[in-house]
């Protein structure tokens, strides 16, 4: 397999990281280039903390504090890996969308022209964390590049 074009869904959970490391042995010697793909999930969209916070002003800055935060760890996501495709020699883009997992990466499938799709698997259910759900059954049934799903580190 000696894909061109490799889209990676990661957002740094183990089983992310381990389909970054797939995929950056998959790009090295073959001029192969990485499309970094980070979705955070919608529930966050909304999330104003108002079933708790009692007045508009504290809701407002808390929301502020989430979607900073937010920001802030996308960011941090996106220089790790540009910085590992740098020192790698490999090209690098990111694209980070507000949505469900599946949806916006068969989007950027259907608008990317890929070769392979990289993801990890679902974490075991001993696990701890929160589990953003890739809807696999949505995913393989869509997709319309080859798919490889990477092993969780911990099976």
């Amino acid at each position: 397999m000696k894909p061109k074009k490799i889209i990676l869904a990661s957002h740094a959970t183990p089983g992310a990281r381990a389909a970054e490391d797939a995929a950056f042995e998959l790009c090295p010697g073959n001029g192969a280039s990485l499309h970094h793909l980070l979705v955070v999930p919608d529930f966050w969209k909304g999330m104003m903390g108002d079933d708790w916070l009692n007045n508009v002003v504290t809701q407002i800055r808390f929301g502020n504090y989430v979607e900073n935060q937010l920001v802030q760890e996308v960011a941090s996501e996106i220089e790790r890996l540009s910085e590992r495709a740098k020192r790698n020699d490999i090209a690098y883009k990111d694209d980070v969308r507000l949505g469900k997992p599946a949806p916006c990466l068969i989007d950027a499938c259907e608008n990317g022209d890929f070769d392979l799709c990289v993801i990890g698997s679902p974490r075991p259910k001993e696990a701890k964390g929160y589990r953003s759900r890739m809807d696999l059954n949505v995913l393989t049934r869509s997709l319309p590049v080859r798919l490889l799903i990477v092993p969780h580190p911990d099976r």
